[in-house]
This record gives structure tokens, sequence and C-alpha cells, in this order.
């Protein structure tokens, strides 16, 4: 069952400020709703590929969820990431077929609306945030991730075209990858850079996910890596990083992470 990139998490402290902000970027952000039984509501910027990031905060305290406690004690920006699977349950049986007993489901979610529709989805989770969560719709896919012009964006945002993930262990988290989504995984290439950091390169559709680490015999260490380790130490595994297609001649300038409530987000044609 092939898994494509559904849409990537930012936990911000304010909503409001944050969708003010992200237009102030160039996106089109709409009201996504509330989440029937959680203290959490978010908005939505999607994309012309069908991906879409999601901003999303909490009206009142959440300890019990691994976002809340994330934002609460590092601050704004990355979470998250999921895959879309063309069916949730069937999915979570694969990969647990293939041995990611680690990764659980289905869970049953949803979403409330501002125009009062209601959509439900099902998610799998991971034990560990180094590895996406599937989710997958049970109610039409255009209710969640709506259709139309609002996928235009006036900074010309196309898609995603990388997700960047800061992992511990490179070859136990490209394992699980590889558990996660079978024959898709075939084509990963791993590398060690010049500032020694260990990559792992996961073509997925139009979009690449790479999987970084500190790599563990180099000699030295570069500011690069450096920031990578105290990004583990504090933030943990998970997404790190993305960088968006623009159909602009001259692609945006690179927001500061003030502006993207800590997101590092890159641009490429």
């Amino acid at each position: 069952m092939p898994l494509a990139l559904d849409h990537i998490v930012i936990a911000v402290a304010d909503l409001d400020r944050a969708m003010v902000d992200y237009r102030a970027l160039g996106f089109q952000v709409l009201p996504g709703g509330q989440h029937p039984g959680r203290t959490s509501h978010n908005a939505l910027v999607v994309f012309a590929d069908g991906a879409y990031l999601e901003l999303i905060a909490w009206r009142a305290p959440a300890p019990e969820e691994r976002w809340y406690r994330t934002l609460s004690a590092h601050g704004e920006g990355l979470v998250d990431y999921a895959l879309l699977p063309p069916d949730t349950a069937q999915a979570l049986a694969d990969a647990q077929a293939r041995g990611l007993h680690t990764l659980t489901g289905p869970l049953d979610g949803g979403r409330l609306r501002p125009d009062g529709a209601r959509l439900r989805w099902q998610t799998a989770r991971h034990a560990t945030p180094d590895v996406p969560f599937l989710c997958g719709d049970l109610t039409p896919r255009a209710l969640r991730v709506p259709e139309g012009s609002v996928r235009q964006h006036p900074n010309g945002a196309l898609g995603v075209a990388e997700v960047t993930v800061a992992v511990h262990n490179l070859d136990a988290t490209l394992a699980r990858y590889r558990a996660l989504l079978g024959a898709q995984a075939d084509g990963a290439a791993t590398a060690t850079t010049p500032e020694g950091i260990a990559l792992a390169r996961i073509p997925l559709g139009k979009v690449t996910l790479v999987l970084q680490s500190p790599a563990p015999n180099a000699v030295g260490e570069s500011s690069a890596a450096q920031a990578l380790r105290e990004r583990l130490s504090t933030r943990g595994e998970g997404p790190c990083a993305f960088t968006l297609r623009s159909d602009h001649h001259a692609l945006p300038a690179t927001p500061n992470l003030s502006a993207t409530h800590g997101v590092a987000l890159a641009w490429q044609h």
C-alpha cells in the first residue's frame, strides 16, 4: 500500500497570531476548527500537491499530549508529521507484519470545522517520534483537506519537496522506515556529509524524507553537527526542517524563525 506525505504539524502558542504571520509570508491560511474532546484548534496551509501544514494551538493545557508538552517545554516549532495511507488499518497491519510492532492503532479522531462540518479519520502512531504517524480519512478527504483556489499561494508555494528528520541512531531509524514503507524504501540512499552528519534519503513520490544524525565516527564536530546534537538533546527526535517548492522565478527569501514560529523553512524550484 503506497504511502504519501499527508501533513506537517507545527505547534504554536497563539493560533490567531500564527495565522497572521503565515499570511504575511505569502500563504493562504484556512481556519481548521476544533478537535472534539480536546482543547486544541488548528489552521491549515494546503498545497497543490495535496499535502498541508497544520498550525495547532491549545485553548487550555493538555499535558497528556506529546505535542503540547514539547510546545510547553521547548517552544514553538515542528512537532510531528503524518503519512497518508489508502487504508490505515491495512497499512498498520502491513508495517507490523514487517516487524514494526511499535506502531499501534488504529485510533479514531476528528475535527469540527467552523462551518459545522464534521470530519473523521484514523491514525496509527509510533512509540518514538522519529517515525511519522499515519492519518487516513474516514470521511471524504476534501472535508479535511480543501481543494480549489485555497491551494494557490501568493508566494508561489506548490508543495513540499523535503522533510528533514533529526534522529539519534540513523541505522535503527532507517530500519523502522523500511518496515513502515516496505518496497517504497528500496530507493533509500545513505551518506555522510563533510560536516559529520550521517544522512539517509528516502524518495516518497515527489517528496524526499531526509533522516539525519550526528555521524558516530566523525573526526571533530562541525557547527552543523553540534546544532543537530543540541536539537536532539532538547526537542528530541522528529521533523526539524522542511523545504517547499515554488513556481516563482525568484524564490521567496528564507524567513526567520520568529516569522515561522520556530520552523526552519527553505525553498527550491
